[in-house]
């Protein structure tokens, strides 16, 4: 393996990590969905390393059929995600939990309650250093 291939099969598996990791933490649907674009992204730039590395134009054509059906697939999700914003007015994929299957229970996250904040602290305050200064008025009155 050269050092050129190594290093965009490097970059590849990065896109397709961070992709994997925001796919399996975020819960906004659109996020979802743009970090299955970033995965397919990865694939598809070690697809035309390894073509570009075997003298072969498969991994280059197969990645242009790839990206075809990621943007057929991306207006699809986002018609989806309109849909269901309609109907449900959040983002959020644990909302969704009723879609599943009925003999699947939903799973339900239970968030602890919320404690009002602690009052700031009282900071001393201290006195103003220095002369006031005189206001305009007694100033006007001064010179007339």
């Amino acid at each position: 393996m050269t050092p050129i291939l190594h290093n965009y099969l490097v970059v590849g598996s990065v896109l397709f990590v961070l992709g994997a990791i925001g796919f399996l933490t975020r819960r906004n649907l659109i996020i979802v969905v743009l970090c299955v674009e970033m995965m397919l992204q990865g694939v598809a730039l070690n697809l035309v390393a390894f073509g570009a590395y075997h003298r072969s134009f498969s991994g280059q054509v197969f990645t242009i059929m790839m990206l075809t059906v990621a943007a057929c697939e991306a207006a699809l999700a986002l018609a989806l995600v309109l849909a269901l914003y309609r109907r449900q007015r959040t983002l959020d994929v644990s909302v969704w939990q009723t879609l599943r299957e009925p003999e699947v229970e939903p799973e339900v996250e239970e968030t602890p309650p919320e404690e009002p904040p602690p009052p700031p602290p009282e900071f001393p305050r201290l006195t103003p250093a220095g002369l006031e200064p005189k206001s305009n008025q007694a100033e006007e009155a001064a010179h007339v």
